[in-house]
């Protein structure tokens, strides 16, 4: 099979162009974290009272340079009981990737959909340690449908005729 000229260069590369598509991690990285803990000293918490928790994920991204892209997971979790807030936690986690070779239409679901689900088992393991080290149960984030994120927010950019990205 290694003999076969159709096993080769021909099969790796993009249609029309001649040159295969790559994608490279350049680096992860924590943009921007925030841990609140507002009001702990003055929490009566019933151990048998299970927090509210509000979570909130976006995704953006953009080009910082030629064939340079930027794709963040935003992600704001908040847990509260009757006495008020327990915590607030904000984190915004970036990969910065080389992309050449791939058409100008596949980039975008690329950076929404498909980065966020590389980086998304790192942000789940620091949200988990940090609310531990903040002195709560791990928060054990559930996985995220990122094309169903991207879908739901392109339909809503094309009812304000705007573009996602």
């Amino acid at each position: 099979m290694a003999d076969n000229p159709q096993n080769g260069a021909a099969n790796q590369s993009a249609p029309g162009n001649g040159a295969a598509p790559q994608v490279r991690v350049l680096a992860q990285f924590i943009k921007d974290l925030s841990f609140e803990n507002p009001s702990i000293g003055r929490l009566q918490i019933d151990p048998d009272e299970q927090p509210a928790m509000r979570i909130e994920v976006n995704v953006n991204a953009n080009s910082v340079a030629p064939n340079i892209y930027e794709s963040v997971i935003t992600l704001k979790a908040q847990g509260t009981v009757k006495a008020g807030v327990l915590y607030d936690l904000e984190i915004e986690y970036g990969a910065a990737l080389g992309i050449e070779n791939v058409p100008q239409d596949q980039i975008e679901p690329f950076l929404l959909i498909n980065c966020p689900q590389l980086t998304f088992p790192y942000v789940r393991r620091l949200v988990a340690d940090i609310t531990r080290e903040g002195g709560f149960p791990p928060l054990l984030l559930d996985p995220i449908d990122f094309a169903g994120l991207y879908i739901q927010r392109r339909q809503q950019a094309e009812d304000a005729g705007k573009t996602v990205a």
